[in-house]
């Protein structure tokens, strides 16, 4: 997209078009690896004076090769023409830094197209305002973000939306019976899911939804979106089990530095285009200096996840055999014999290094666990350099009611983590003081 000293003819018959001249992918027979290709894919240094690294594009509008590019651009941008724009429009269309961004991140999960937004939250609800129309039917797995929820049940509920849902861990047999009431309940027109879920790590089983979406709906089969933050891209990919869409709170991981937000959507180009044609109208489109900073960001991805998931093995392993901690919901433990290990085999490659913690007691113990946490910070947000830990029932998910929180596991004790990169044995000497202070 952005960057590259080929020209073509302008289909106009007028002037000269440059184009990108982008990283191979592949050198002879081997396919190059994502943290090979976040170094410099999309990006020709040619276009911007010879300079390493993408400078940062601060502009409001872009300058047209002629009237008739202009034209087709705009054509582009409004839906006459399908696809992205093939050149640079308007900041609230596109831009050089975030198509770089774009691109790179499409390579992560082997996505046809992929969209950047101003938070996660903007690429969810530009997704929602794409798919849904009035009167429609969402399903959707349990729990959800608080402010998914919130968008859903409530926003979007103004407008005739109604919702049902199934938990995160949900067999076959309930999604099915799930599907089959929300059919005779109107048009269910997006199966939105969340795995693994915010805050208690249940993953849902993304294979088992697919079938039943196609068993249920023989024509016209709503699409299926995910949010896939807490593992993604390193240690889940749902398009690989039949998601349609995958979304993320790029804030987290990709960002990875606590120093930026923004979101993201990923999949099939025919599912990405009704997004950008609303992101292009509603302009949720992500800014460039962030577009800028998660390029940055992407070149370490991998080995932040990997030194953060190797943290939290260890942590989690001291904390499962403490007396004071009634539970550790860690990927990594799952029983062998349990749905929730069939999906773990079936649909990741790691653990990840967010997870939820129970302590024994309720709201008094886990407040006096996180007051107690020296190396830990006591803050919300997740994947991070830094390990961060917050009280899921008192603050994300504070406008959850109560009786659901409790019917979805989100209780006073339970105590979320997102582990850092800081050396184990000092974030495990953090913990065993916190919980002497309990």
């Amino acid at each position: 997209m952005a960057g590259g000293d080929e020209t073509e003819a302008d289909l106009s018959g007028g002037s000269q078009r440059r184009r990108p001249r982008h990283q191979p992918k592949h050198i002879g027979g081997r396919r190059l690896s994502p943290a090979t290709l976040m170094m410099g894919h999309g990006y020709d240094p040619a276009l911007s004076e010879g300079a390493l690294k993408p400078p940062i594009f601060l502009t409001s509008t872009f300058v047209f090769e002629s009237a008739a590019a202009g034209k087709r651009h705009f054509e582009q941008v409004t839906g006459k023409r399908a696809g992205a724009a093939e050149g640079l429009v308007y900041s609230r269309f596109n831009g050089p830094n975030q198509e770089i961004l774009e691109d790179r991140l499409a390579i992560w999960e082997d996505a046809e197209e992929a969209l950047t937004f101003s938070s996660g939250m903007a690429a969810i609800a530009t997704l929602l305002l794409a798919y849904v129309k009035p009167g429609d039917v969402i399903v959707h797995s349990a729990p959800l973000y608080a402010a998914t929820e919130t968008l859903i049940g409530k926003i979007l509920g103004r407008f005739g939306v109604t919702w049902l849902d199934f938990p995160a861990g949900a067999t076959r047999a309930q999604i099915d019976a799930v599907l089959e009431q929300a059919k005779a309940q109107g048009r269910v027109s997006l199966i939105y899911l969340e795995s693994p879920a915010n805050p208690t790590n249940a993953l849902v089983d993304v294979e088992a939804v697919v079938a039943a979406r196609d068993a249920a709906f023989a024509e016209s089969p709503p699409p299926i979106a995910i949010d896939n933050t807490f593992l993604g891209p390193m240690w889940a990919q749902p398009l690989r089990q039949g998601a349609d869409i995958v979304v993320y709170s790029l804030t987290k991981y990709a960002g990875g530095h606590s120093d930026l937000v923004a979101g993201s959507a990923v999949g099939a180009k025919a599912m990405i285009d009704p997004i950008r044609a609303m992101r292009n109208t509603i302009g949720t489109i992500t800014d460039p200096h962030t577009a800028w900073m998660l390029l940055r960001s992407l070149e370490t991805l991998e080995l932040r996840m990997t030194r953060a998931s190797e943290n939290a093995a260890k942590v989690c392993a001291y904390l499962r055999d403490h007396p004071k901690v009634e539970q550790v919901g860690y990927l990594g433990f799952l029983a062998e014999d349990s749905r929730q290990a069939d999906i773990y085999r079936r649909h990741c490659t790691g653990a990840g290094s967010t997870f939820s913690l129970y302590l024994k007691g309720g709201e008094r113990e886990a407040f006096a666990f996180l007051d107690a946490l020296k190396i830990a910070k006591l803050a919300v947000s997740l994947g991070g350099t830094e390990t961060l830990a917050s009280a899921p029932a008192a603050m994300t998910h504070l406008s959850v009611p109560d009786d659901r929180k409790a019917a979805l596991g989100i209780t006073d004790n339970l105590v979320r983590i997102s582990i850092g990169v800081e050396d184990a044995g000092d974030l495990v000497a953090d913990m065993e003081q916190a919980l002497a202070a309990v």
